[in-house]
């Protein structure tokens, strides 16, 4: 069994966790504070995700922040972020506005603030 010594980031607690990992999923859990640091370590240790967090320069130049709308594998973030970099808005944006439908398998790009013209 392998051992996997892994930081919950889904509060501000930060446990200390410890996965066994058998088979390509957790088998035990231990270290958590709550409910969601076992969730963590189980979605960690077989396919970890992450919100991505940027900016788009839109087509006069502006600097518009963005997120995916849902967590995206790690080992696709750097596609998606070509496909992020891609992407120039034009016309006024608002928040929650989705510049890009369908960026990464279930998320969109959308903005995190407005942006007025």
């Amino acid at each position: 069994m392998e051992i996997k010594h892994l930081t919950c980031i889904e509060c501000p607690m930060g446990c200390a966790l410890e996965a066994g990992v058998e088979d390509g999923r957790a088998v035990y859990v231990k270290g958590n504070s709550c409910p969601r640091g076992k969730m963590y370590a189980e979605n960690e240790v077989v396919c970890p995700m992450r919100v991505i967090t940027s900016s788009v320069r839109a087509a006069d130049g502006r600097m518009i922040s963005v997120k995916t709308s849902a967590p995206v594998k790690k080992s696709e973030m750097l596609e998606v972020m070509k496909k992020i970099n891609a992407v120039h808005p034009e016309g006024r944006v608002r928040l929650g506005d989705v510049l890009a439908a369908g960026i990464a398998d279930g998320a969109d790009l959308v903005a995190t603030d407005d942006s007025p013209l």
